[in-house]
């Protein structure tokens, strides 16, 4: 590559495997998108690998496409997780301070961190990140930044997102095959938040929706942590299937309807405005009322905003969010889909694109894309130099690298 330092990010949907590549460059903004690539997705259902050939082909052709655009190689990526077998729970690390004047340090946040770890993840589990919410020194509770601070007991609330282990196991086997190493893994819409997100609207109260082709995710953020995260198994297929069996159609004629004429908003359309359904499909079917098809998706959406709702409930924040609801992902971009979600929600809600960030491709900026470009500015922090904020999460990298040294050896002795 001439020396440039690339970056990518590789976000794994049902729908689409979509890659982002980026460079650091002088300046403000310290990264730059340079290319994005994005292929019909095979052998993955719900974030999860269903068929190890196809879904490497997938993997192998966008990342192809991608080299192509950029005009060189890419050997290494970020990668999204996402599914239903991502868990989070809460965990408490207790840890005698290490040194004899009693002052905190690194190391003693890092085992605190550690012994939360130990005490909250099941054998077939692996832990993708470890986020503290708060810690406490000698009982004063409420402490953001124990290092510097004296006494002799370091306790730790944190955040344990963890992955079935076979699950993380066989993405990185796929991505492996495709030819490309993996740098780390990331909880998808964590990726999606760095990238759509504000440090004003992240200290205000949050909340980001991505709705992907099978499952919807959620983050809530306040004072710059993460309150909530949640998946709900409702998606943009689900609005597709309800057209197919509200007008009895195939389900690529009901996608090819929600592309051209979808809307969630039905009051907005007249009674008597008829779809020409055999001009839009090349059939001979008979023309139907728009309105009819806008009251099925509006029932679709009302019900997952609900849904939303119901999360945000657990969190405390049910219609309390002073920044509101940011949508993105390919669901989002259904007319009228952020009306509903205003009104269900009780909040102001935008669709949401990737900020304060420098591209050469328009199309980066799709609300698509925003994960597979959240990938690319998380990586530009690990390693300090880039734009991206990262005090909220604290990785325990070692577990995750061992089961994928483990999945390297593996997949190097088959090809070997």
């Amino acid at each position: 590559m001439g020396g440039r330092a690339i970056l990518c990010g590789i976000d794994v949907g049902s729908r689409a495997i979509r890659l982002a590549a980026g460079e650091r460059v002088d300046g403000p903004r310290s990264l730059r998108i340079v290319g994005v690539a994005e292929v019909p997705s095979a052998g993955v259902r719900r974030g999860t690998i269903t068929s190890m050939e196809d879904a490497v082909a997938s993997i192998a052709s966008a990342s192809e496409q991608l080299e192509r655009m950029i005009g060189g190689d890419i050997r290494s990526a970020w990668v999204s997780v996402s599914g239903p077998f991502v868990t989070t729970r809460a965990s408490r690390g207790v840890v005698a301070v290490a040194r004899t004047d009693g002052e905190v340090q690194e190391g003693d946040v890092e085992r605190a961190l550690e012994a939360a770890r130990a005490g909250a993840t099941p054998p077939n589990f692996e832990v993708l990140h470890i986020i503290p919410r708060a810690y406490a020194l000698d009982h004063q509770d409420g402490i953001r930044d124990p290092v510097g601070m004296t006494g002799a007991r370091l306790e730790v609330d944190a955040q344990i997102i963890q992955a079935l282990s076979s699950h993380i196991r066989n993405l990185t086997k796929s991505i492996f095959q495709s030819g490309l190493e993996v740098d780390d893994l990331v909880l998808g819409i964590l990726a999606t938040a760095e990238a759509v997100t504000t440090a004003r609207q992240r200290e205000l109260g949050v909340a980001v929706v991505n709705i992907g082709a099978t499952m919807t995710s959620l983050v809530v953020e306040e004072e710059g942590d993460v309150v909530h995260l949640a998946v709900i198994p409702i998606g943009a297929e689900h609005v597709t299937s309800d057209i197919a069996i509200g007008l009895r159609v195939a389900l690529d004629q009901a996608e090819q309807l929600k592309i051209a004429i979808g809307s969630a908003l039905p009051r907005d359309i007249k009674k008597q405005e008829d779809v020409d359904l055999g001009a839009i499909l090349g059939t001979d079917a008979e023309p139907i009322s728009r309105k009819y098809i806008a009251e099925i998706i509006e029932a679709r959406t009302e019900e997952l905003c609900e849904r939303i709702d119901r999360e945000l409930s657990l969190a405390g924040r049910s219609g309390s969010l002073p920044a509101g609801a940011i949508l993105v992902g390919g669901g989002a971009k259904l007319p009228g889909i952020a009306e509903v979600a205003k009104r269900k929600l009780r909040l102001p809600v935008a669709l949401g694109k990737p900020e304060n960030i420098d591209s050469v491709v328009e199309r980066a900026l799709d609300p698509t894309f925003s994960t597979a470009v959240g990938l690319v500015l998380w990586g530009a922090a690990a390693d300090g130099r880039g734009t991206a904020r990262r005090p909220f999460t604290k990785r325990m990298f070692q577990p995750l690298n061992t089961i994928m040294d483990r999945t390297r050896s593996m997949v190097r002795s088959v090809f070997s």
